[in-house]
Protein backbone atom coordinates (compact mmCIF):
# COMPACT_ATOMS: atom_id res chain seq x y z
CA UNK A 1 0.00 0.00 0.00
CA UNK A 2 1.27 3.45 -0.89
CA UNK A 3 0.62 6.74 0.87
CA UNK A 4 -1.13 5.03 3.78
CA UNK A 5 -4.06 3.86 1.62
CA UNK A 6 -6.28 1.22 3.25
CA UNK A 7 -7.87 -1.51 1.14
CA UNK A 8 -11.63 -1.10 0.68
CA UNK A 9 -12.37 -4.68 1.76
CA UNK A 10 -11.17 -3.87 5.29
CA UNK A 11 -13.43 -0.83 5.72
CA UNK A 12 -16.99 -0.68 7.04
CA UNK A 13 -17.27 2.87 8.41
CA UNK A 14 -18.57 5.28 5.70
CA UNK A 15 -16.18 8.05 6.79
CA UNK A 16 -13.24 5.64 6.56
CA UNK A 17 -14.41 4.60 3.08
CA UNK A 18 -14.61 8.27 2.08
CA UNK A 19 -11.05 8.83 3.25
CA UNK A 20 -9.93 5.86 1.13
CA UNK A 21 -11.72 7.31 -1.92
CA UNK A 22 -10.05 10.68 -1.39
CA UNK A 23 -6.65 9.02 -1.00
CA UNK A 24 -7.14 7.13 -4.28
CA UNK A 25 -7.98 10.37 -6.10
CA UNK A 26 -5.41 12.61 -4.45
CA UNK A 27 -2.47 10.23 -4.27
CA UNK A 28 -3.14 7.51 -6.83
CA UNK A 29 -4.50 9.77 -9.60
CA UNK A 30 -7.75 7.79 -9.87
CA UNK A 31 -10.88 9.55 -11.10
CA UNK A 32 -13.57 10.14 -8.48
CA UNK A 33 -16.18 7.93 -10.22
CA UNK A 34 -13.66 5.09 -10.51
CA UNK A 35 -12.62 5.43 -6.87
CA UNK A 36 -16.25 5.44 -5.72
CA UNK A 37 -16.97 2.34 -7.77
CA UNK A 38 -13.99 0.61 -6.18
CA UNK A 39 -15.17 1.31 -2.63
CA UNK A 40 -18.97 1.28 -2.68
CA UNK A 41 -19.64 -2.19 -4.07
CA UNK A 42 -21.02 -3.66 -0.82
CA UNK A 43 -23.05 -0.62 0.28
CA UNK A 44 -26.82 -0.20 0.17
CA UNK A 45 -28.30 2.76 -1.73
CA UNK A 46 -28.53 4.98 1.35
CA UNK A 47 -24.89 4.50 2.27
CA UNK A 48 -23.84 4.92 -1.38
CA UNK A 49 -25.58 8.31 -1.43
CA UNK A 50 -23.86 9.39 1.80
CA UNK A 51 -20.47 8.24 0.53
CA UNK A 52 -20.97 10.15 -2.71
CA UNK A 53 -21.96 13.31 -0.85
CA UNK A 54 -18.94 13.07 1.45
CA UNK A 55 -16.52 12.49 -1.41
CA UNK A 56 -17.89 15.00 -3.93
CA UNK A 57 -18.18 17.68 -1.25
CA UNK A 58 -14.75 17.03 0.28
CA UNK A 59 -13.09 17.19 -3.15
CA UNK A 60 -15.14 20.22 -4.25
CA UNK A 61 -13.81 22.14 -1.23
CA UNK A 62 -10.53 20.25 -0.89
CA UNK A 63 -8.11 23.20 -1.14
CA UNK A 64 -10.04 25.16 1.51
CA UNK A 65 -10.43 22.19 3.85
CA UNK A 66 -6.78 21.27 3.41
CA UNK A 67 -5.71 24.79 4.41
CA UNK A 68 -7.94 24.73 7.50
CA UNK A 69 -6.66 21.28 8.43
CA UNK A 70 -3.05 22.42 8.22
CA UNK A 71 -3.80 25.38 10.47
CA UNK A 72 -5.41 23.13 13.07
CA UNK A 73 -2.61 20.56 13.15
CA UNK A 74 0.29 21.27 15.49
CA UNK A 75 2.66 19.68 12.98
CA UNK A 76 2.32 18.31 9.45
CA UNK A 77 1.29 14.66 9.21
CA UNK A 78 3.82 12.20 7.86
CA UNK A 79 3.48 10.82 4.38
CA UNK A 80 2.34 7.42 5.59
CA UNK A 81 -0.54 9.16 7.41
CA UNK A 82 -2.18 10.23 4.13
CA UNK A 83 -5.39 8.30 4.84
CA UNK A 84 -5.62 10.03 8.22
CA UNK A 85 -5.28 13.45 6.56
CA UNK A 86 -8.08 12.49 4.16
CA UNK A 87 -10.26 11.46 7.10
CA UNK A 88 -9.75 14.88 8.70
CA UNK A 89 -10.75 16.51 5.38
CA UNK A 90 -13.95 14.42 5.36
CA UNK A 91 -14.69 15.39 8.96
CA UNK A 92 -14.14 19.07 8.26
CA UNK A 93 -16.45 18.94 5.25
CA UNK A 94 -19.24 17.54 7.40
CA UNK A 95 -18.76 20.19 10.08
CA UNK A 96 -18.55 23.15 7.73
CA UNK A 97 -20.86 22.22 4.85
CA UNK A 98 -23.35 19.53 5.94
CA UNK A 99 -26.38 19.70 8.16
CA UNK A 100 -25.23 17.01 10.56
CA UNK A 101 -25.07 17.58 14.32
CA UNK A 102 -21.45 18.36 15.28
CA UNK A 103 -21.38 15.73 18.03
CA UNK A 104 -22.45 13.07 15.49
CA UNK A 105 -19.80 14.20 12.99
CA UNK A 106 -17.03 14.08 15.59
CA UNK A 107 -18.15 10.76 17.07
CA UNK A 108 -18.50 8.98 13.71
CA UNK A 109 -15.23 10.39 12.34
CA UNK A 110 -13.30 9.42 15.47
CA UNK A 111 -14.79 5.91 15.21
CA UNK A 112 -13.51 5.70 11.63
CA UNK A 113 -9.96 5.76 12.97
CA UNK A 114 -10.40 2.13 14.07
CA UNK A 115 -11.14 1.08 10.48
CA UNK A 116 -7.99 2.83 9.34
CA UNK A 117 -6.01 0.81 11.91
CA UNK A 118 -4.74 3.99 13.55
CA UNK A 119 -6.15 3.88 17.10
CA UNK A 120 -3.32 6.15 18.27
CA UNK A 121 -4.90 8.99 16.24
CA UNK A 122 -8.29 9.11 18.00
CA UNK A 123 -7.22 11.99 20.22
CA UNK A 124 -5.78 13.91 17.28
CA UNK A 125 -8.93 13.58 15.18
CA UNK A 126 -11.12 14.55 18.11
CA UNK A 127 -8.98 17.61 18.92
CA UNK A 128 -8.81 18.86 15.31
CA UNK A 129 -12.55 18.55 14.73
CA UNK A 130 -13.46 20.18 18.05
CA UNK A 131 -11.14 23.08 17.23
CA UNK A 132 -12.82 23.40 13.84
CA UNK A 133 -16.22 23.40 15.52
CA UNK A 134 -15.06 26.37 17.62
CA UNK A 135 -13.51 27.94 14.49
CA UNK A 136 -10.12 28.11 16.22
CA UNK A 137 -8.23 29.02 13.07
CA UNK A 138 -7.23 32.33 11.42
CA UNK A 139 -9.25 33.91 8.63
CA UNK A 140 -8.32 32.35 5.29
CA UNK A 141 -6.33 34.80 3.17
CA UNK A 142 -4.71 32.68 0.44
CA UNK A 143 -6.64 32.59 -2.83
CA UNK A 144 -6.13 28.83 -3.16
CA UNK A 145 -8.11 28.41 0.10
CA UNK A 146 -10.66 31.16 -0.49
CA UNK A 147 -11.64 29.92 -3.95
CA UNK A 148 -10.75 26.25 -3.39
CA UNK A 149 -8.92 25.87 -6.70
CA UNK A 150 -5.32 24.96 -7.49
CA UNK A 151 -3.04 27.94 -7.80
CA UNK A 152 -2.16 27.31 -11.46
CA UNK A 153 -5.83 27.38 -12.46
CA UNK A 154 -6.56 30.55 -10.51
CA UNK A 155 -3.66 32.27 -12.29
CA UNK A 156 -4.82 31.01 -15.70
CA UNK A 157 -8.39 32.23 -15.08
CA UNK A 158 -7.15 35.64 -13.89
CA UNK A 159 -4.99 36.04 -16.96
CA UNK A 160 -7.62 34.91 -19.45
CA UNK A 161 -10.71 36.50 -17.86
CA UNK A 162 -9.64 39.41 -15.62
CA UNK A 163 -13.22 40.64 -15.22
CA UNK A 164 -14.92 37.27 -14.78
CA UNK A 165 -12.47 34.96 -13.01
CA UNK A 166 -14.11 35.20 -9.57
CA UNK A 167 -17.56 34.41 -10.99
CA UNK A 168 -16.10 31.42 -12.86
CA UNK A 169 -14.46 30.01 -9.73
CA UNK A 170 -17.62 30.57 -7.71
CA UNK A 171 -19.73 28.73 -10.31
CA UNK A 172 -17.22 25.86 -10.31
CA UNK A 173 -17.89 25.31 -6.59
CA UNK A 174 -21.68 25.20 -6.93
CA UNK A 175 -23.71 22.03 -7.21
CA UNK A 176 -24.59 21.57 -10.89
CA UNK A 177 -28.16 21.91 -12.12
CA UNK A 178 -29.85 19.06 -14.00
CA UNK A 179 -31.20 19.73 -17.46
CA UNK A 180 -33.04 17.57 -19.96
CA UNK A 181 -33.35 17.50 -23.73
CA UNK A 182 -36.80 16.44 -24.90
CA UNK A 183 -36.65 13.98 -27.79
CA UNK A 184 -38.24 15.76 -30.76
CA UNK A 185 -39.37 12.40 -32.12
CA UNK A 186 -41.26 11.69 -28.90
CA UNK A 187 -43.15 14.98 -28.62
CA UNK A 188 -42.99 18.63 -27.66
CA UNK A 189 -41.24 20.28 -24.75
CA UNK A 190 -44.59 21.56 -23.49
CA UNK A 191 -46.03 18.05 -23.50
CA UNK A 192 -43.13 16.75 -21.41
CA UNK A 193 -43.34 19.67 -19.00
CA UNK A 194 -46.98 18.74 -18.46
CA UNK A 195 -45.98 15.12 -17.87
CA UNK A 196 -43.40 16.19 -15.30
CA UNK A 197 -46.03 18.30 -13.55
CA UNK A 198 -48.35 15.29 -13.36
CA UNK A 199 -45.54 13.43 -11.56
CA UNK A 200 -44.94 16.35 -9.16
CA UNK A 201 -41.50 17.09 -10.61
CA UNK A 202 -40.73 20.82 -10.63
CA UNK A 203 -39.26 21.96 -13.95
CA UNK A 204 -39.19 24.90 -16.34
CA UNK A 205 -38.53 25.55 -20.02
CA UNK A 206 -35.09 27.01 -20.70
CA UNK A 207 -35.12 30.32 -22.54
CA UNK A 208 -31.82 30.08 -24.41
CA UNK A 209 -31.39 30.55 -28.16
CA UNK A 210 -30.95 27.20 -29.96
CA UNK A 211 -32.14 25.24 -26.89
CA UNK A 212 -35.73 24.82 -28.04
CA UNK A 213 -36.06 21.40 -26.40
CA UNK A 214 -34.30 22.12 -23.09
CA UNK A 215 -35.87 21.76 -19.65
CA UNK A 216 -34.23 22.52 -16.31
CA UNK A 217 -35.34 20.60 -13.24
CA UNK A 218 -35.96 22.34 -9.93
CA UNK A 219 -33.58 19.87 -8.31
CA UNK A 220 -31.56 16.90 -9.62
CA UNK A 221 -33.50 13.64 -9.83
CA UNK A 222 -32.74 10.05 -10.62
CA UNK A 223 -33.60 9.17 -14.22
CA UNK A 224 -35.58 6.30 -12.72
CA UNK A 225 -38.27 8.77 -11.62
CA UNK A 226 -38.40 10.70 -14.91
CA UNK A 227 -41.60 9.74 -16.75
CA UNK A 228 -41.05 7.70 -19.94
CA UNK A 229 -37.27 8.13 -19.73
CA UNK A 230 -36.68 4.46 -20.53
CA UNK A 231 -39.03 4.85 -23.53
CA UNK A 232 -36.85 7.62 -24.95
CA UNK A 233 -38.89 10.72 -24.06
CA UNK A 234 -35.83 12.70 -22.99
CA UNK A 235 -32.11 12.65 -22.28
CA UNK A 236 -30.01 14.28 -19.57
CA UNK A 237 -27.89 17.00 -21.16
CA UNK A 238 -26.83 20.48 -20.09
CA UNK A 239 -27.95 23.35 -22.28
CA UNK A 240 -24.39 24.18 -23.34
CA UNK A 241 -23.98 20.71 -24.84
CA UNK A 242 -27.36 21.03 -26.55
CA UNK A 243 -25.97 23.83 -28.74
CA UNK A 244 -23.77 21.50 -30.79
CA UNK A 245 -26.42 19.93 -33.01
CA UNK A 246 -28.10 23.22 -34.03
CA UNK A 247 -24.73 24.69 -35.00
CA UNK A 248 -24.26 21.86 -37.54
CA UNK A 249 -27.19 23.17 -39.66
CA UNK A 250 -28.52 19.66 -40.12
CA UNK A 251 -30.96 18.57 -42.80
CA UNK A 252 -32.22 15.26 -44.14
CA UNK A 253 -29.75 12.96 -45.87
CA UNK A 254 -26.48 14.50 -44.65
CA UNK A 255 -23.48 12.31 -43.85
CA UNK A 256 -22.19 13.29 -40.41
CA UNK A 257 -19.19 12.30 -38.29
CA UNK A 258 -19.26 12.57 -34.52
CA UNK A 259 -15.61 12.28 -33.57
CA UNK A 260 -14.84 11.44 -29.92
CA UNK A 261 -18.52 10.52 -29.64
CA UNK A 262 -18.87 8.88 -26.20
CA UNK A 263 -21.06 8.91 -24.18
CA UNK A 264 -23.36 9.74 -27.09
CA UNK A 265 -25.57 12.63 -26.02
CA UNK A 266 -24.61 14.75 -29.01
CA UNK A 267 -24.83 11.79 -31.42
CA UNK A 268 -28.42 11.19 -30.31
CA UNK A 269 -29.27 14.88 -30.63
CA UNK A 270 -27.89 14.90 -34.18
CA UNK A 271 -30.12 11.98 -35.15
CA UNK A 272 -33.16 13.52 -33.46
CA UNK A 273 -32.67 16.79 -35.36
CA UNK A 274 -33.23 15.62 -38.94
CA UNK A 275 -34.43 12.57 -40.87
CA UNK A 276 -32.19 10.09 -42.66
CA UNK A 277 -28.92 11.30 -41.15
CA UNK A 278 -26.05 8.95 -42.02
CA UNK A 279 -24.10 9.16 -38.77
CA UNK A 280 -20.71 7.63 -38.02
CA UNK A 281 -19.73 7.84 -34.34
CA UNK A 282 -16.09 7.17 -33.50
CA UNK A 283 -14.47 6.79 -30.10
CA UNK A 284 -11.21 5.25 -28.93
CA UNK A 285 -12.76 3.75 -25.78
CA UNK A 286 -14.76 0.61 -26.44
CA UNK A 287 -16.47 0.61 -23.03
CA UNK A 288 -17.61 4.20 -23.46
CA UNK A 289 -18.78 3.35 -26.97
CA UNK A 290 -21.11 0.80 -25.38
CA UNK A 291 -22.80 3.71 -23.60
CA UNK A 292 -23.34 5.36 -26.98
CA UNK A 293 -25.13 2.21 -28.15
CA UNK A 294 -27.22 2.08 -24.97
CA UNK A 295 -28.34 5.67 -25.51
CA UNK A 296 -29.13 5.02 -29.17
CA UNK A 297 -31.13 1.92 -28.30
CA UNK A 298 -33.16 3.69 -25.60
CA UNK A 299 -34.05 6.45 -28.07
CA UNK A 300 -34.68 3.96 -30.90
CA UNK A 301 -31.98 5.52 -33.08
CA UNK A 302 -29.19 3.96 -35.13
CA UNK A 303 -25.69 4.91 -36.22
CA UNK A 304 -22.49 3.25 -37.30
CA UNK A 305 -20.25 2.95 -34.24
CA UNK A 306 -16.51 2.60 -34.69
CA UNK A 307 -13.90 1.91 -32.02
CA UNK A 308 -10.74 3.64 -33.21
CA UNK A 309 -8.35 6.50 -32.56
CA UNK A 310 -10.13 9.06 -34.72
CA UNK A 311 -6.88 10.74 -35.80
CA UNK A 312 -5.77 7.50 -37.52
CA UNK A 313 -8.23 7.94 -40.38
CA UNK A 314 -6.79 5.07 -42.44
CA UNK A 315 -7.99 2.68 -39.73
CA UNK A 316 -11.68 3.58 -39.94
CA UNK A 317 -12.56 6.02 -42.77
CA UNK A 318 -13.99 4.55 -45.97
CA UNK A 319 -12.96 7.55 -48.03
CA UNK A 320 -16.48 8.96 -48.45
CA UNK A 321 -16.34 12.58 -47.28
CA UNK A 322 -18.65 13.99 -44.59
CA UNK A 323 -21.01 16.94 -44.99
CA UNK A 324 -20.66 17.75 -41.31
CA UNK A 325 -18.13 16.89 -38.61
CA UNK A 326 -18.52 17.43 -34.88
CA UNK A 327 -15.20 17.35 -33.04
CA UNK A 328 -15.94 17.45 -29.32
CA UNK A 329 -12.26 17.38 -28.52
CA UNK A 330 -10.59 15.87 -25.44
CA UNK A 331 -9.91 18.77 -23.08
CA UNK A 332 -9.13 19.81 -19.51
CA UNK A 333 -12.81 19.86 -18.52
CA UNK A 334 -12.32 23.18 -16.75
CA UNK A 335 -15.81 24.28 -17.81
CA UNK A 336 -17.48 21.35 -16.02
CA UNK A 337 -15.56 21.29 -12.73
CA UNK A 338 -18.79 21.56 -10.77
CA UNK A 339 -19.79 18.17 -12.24
CA UNK A 340 -16.29 16.69 -11.93
CA UNK A 341 -14.57 18.40 -8.97
CA UNK A 342 -11.72 15.89 -9.08
CA UNK A 343 -10.45 17.85 -12.10
CA UNK A 344 -9.05 20.34 -9.57
CA UNK A 345 -6.86 17.60 -8.11
CA UNK A 346 -6.04 15.61 -11.24
CA UNK A 347 -5.31 18.24 -13.89
CA UNK A 348 -1.96 20.03 -14.02
CA UNK A 349 -0.61 23.02 -15.91
CA UNK A 350 1.50 20.66 -18.02
CA UNK A 351 -1.67 18.94 -19.25
CA UNK A 352 -2.88 22.11 -20.99
CA UNK A 353 0.04 22.30 -23.41
CA UNK A 354 -0.29 18.58 -24.21
CA UNK A 355 -4.03 18.95 -24.81
CA UNK A 356 -3.46 21.93 -27.12
CA UNK A 357 -1.20 19.81 -29.34
CA UNK A 358 -3.63 16.88 -29.30
CA UNK A 359 -6.58 19.10 -30.21
CA UNK A 360 -4.67 20.62 -33.13
CA UNK A 361 -3.59 17.14 -34.22
CA UNK A 362 -7.20 15.93 -34.26
CA UNK A 363 -8.43 18.93 -36.24
CA UNK A 364 -5.67 18.52 -38.82
CA UNK A 365 -6.22 14.77 -39.15
CA UNK A 366 -10.00 15.09 -39.66
CA UNK A 367 -9.94 17.97 -42.16
CA UNK A 368 -9.39 15.70 -45.21
CA UNK A 369 -12.56 13.79 -44.21
CA UNK A 370 -14.72 16.90 -44.70
CA UNK A 371 -16.42 17.54 -48.02
CA UNK A 372 -15.52 20.84 -49.77
CA UNK A 373 -18.12 23.34 -48.60
CA UNK A 374 -18.79 21.19 -45.53
CA UNK A 375 -18.89 22.41 -41.94
CA UNK A 376 -16.87 21.28 -38.91
CA UNK A 377 -17.87 22.28 -35.37
CA UNK A 378 -15.00 22.34 -32.89
CA UNK A 379 -16.17 22.10 -29.28
CA UNK A 380 -14.65 21.71 -25.83
CA UNK A 381 -15.90 21.92 -22.26
CA UNK A 382 -12.89 24.07 -21.35
CA UNK A 383 -12.69 27.73 -20.38
CA UNK A 384 -8.98 28.05 -21.21
CA UNK A 385 -8.09 29.96 -24.41
CA UNK A 386 -5.09 27.68 -25.02
CA UNK A 387 -7.50 24.85 -25.78
CA UNK A 388 -10.02 26.94 -27.67
CA UNK A 389 -9.40 30.07 -29.69
CA UNK A 390 -5.63 29.48 -29.72
CA UNK A 391 -6.19 26.08 -31.35
CA UNK A 392 -8.51 27.55 -33.99
CA UNK A 393 -6.18 30.48 -34.70
CA UNK A 394 -3.23 28.15 -35.30
CA UNK A 395 -5.28 25.71 -37.37
CA UNK A 396 -6.61 28.46 -39.67
CA UNK A 397 -3.09 29.81 -40.14
CA UNK A 398 -1.86 26.35 -41.12
CA UNK A 399 -4.85 25.81 -43.44
CA UNK A 400 -4.77 29.22 -45.13
CA UNK A 401 -6.82 29.08 -48.32
CA UNK A 402 -8.38 25.76 -47.29
CA UNK A 403 -10.40 26.64 -44.20
CA UNK A 404 -12.37 29.63 -43.01
CA UNK A 405 -14.17 30.46 -39.80
CA UNK A 406 -17.93 30.89 -40.06
CA UNK A 407 -19.03 33.70 -37.76
CA UNK A 408 -22.43 33.13 -36.19
CA UNK A 409 -24.57 35.42 -34.08
CA UNK A 410 -25.84 34.12 -30.76
CA UNK A 411 -27.34 35.42 -27.55
CA UNK A 412 -25.27 32.97 -25.51
CA UNK A 413 -21.58 33.10 -24.68
CA UNK A 414 -18.91 35.68 -25.37
CA UNK A 415 -17.72 36.45 -28.88
CA UNK A 416 -13.99 35.82 -29.15
CA UNK A 417 -11.52 36.56 -31.97
CA UNK A 418 -12.26 32.96 -32.96
CA UNK A 419 -15.46 31.22 -31.85
CA UNK A 420 -17.65 31.84 -28.79
CA UNK A 421 -16.86 31.09 -25.14
CA UNK A 422 -19.49 30.11 -22.56
CA UNK A 423 -18.64 30.47 -18.89
CA UNK A 424 -20.09 28.19 -16.21
CA UNK A 425 -23.07 29.92 -14.62
CA UNK A 426 -24.53 29.41 -11.17
CA UNK A 427 -27.70 27.41 -11.83
CA UNK A 428 -27.19 27.65 -15.58
CA UNK A 429 -25.00 26.53 -18.44
CA UNK A 430 -21.74 24.64 -18.17
CA UNK A 431 -18.55 26.17 -19.50
CA UNK A 432 -18.17 25.38 -23.22
CA UNK A 433 -16.48 26.66 -26.36
CA UNK A 434 -17.67 26.46 -29.96
CA UNK A 435 -16.05 27.40 -33.27
CA UNK A 436 -17.56 26.83 -36.71
CA UNK A 437 -15.28 26.13 -39.68
CA UNK A 438 -16.03 25.64 -43.37
CA UNK A 439 -13.87 23.89 -45.93
CA UNK A 440 -13.29 26.22 -48.84
CA UNK A 441 -14.97 24.66 -51.87
CA UNK A 442 -12.10 24.98 -54.32
CA UNK A 443 -9.37 23.88 -51.88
Amino acid sequence: MQWGVVLASKLTNIRALASAVLADVNHQGMSLPAALLKHNELLDEGDKSLLQELCFGSIRWYQRLDAICDQLLNRPLRRREASLKMLLIVGLYQLLFMRIKPYAVISETVDAVKDLKKPHAKGLVNAVLRSAQRQDYPLLTQEIAIYSHPNWLIKRCKRAWPESWQDILKANNERPPMSLRVNQRWGTRQAYLQLLKQHDIVAEAVNIQDCAHAIRLGKPSSVAVLPQFSEGACSVQNEAAQLAAPLLDLKAGLRVLDACAAPGGKSCHILESADAIDLVAVDVDGKRLQRVQENLSRLKLSAKLVEAAVENIDDWWDGVPFDRILLDAPCSGTGVIRRHPDIKLLRTLEDISQLHHLQLQLLTALWPCLKPGGVLIYATCSILPEENEAVIKKFLAEQAGKAQEVKFSAEWGMLRPFGRQIFPEVGGMDGFYYAKLRKIANS
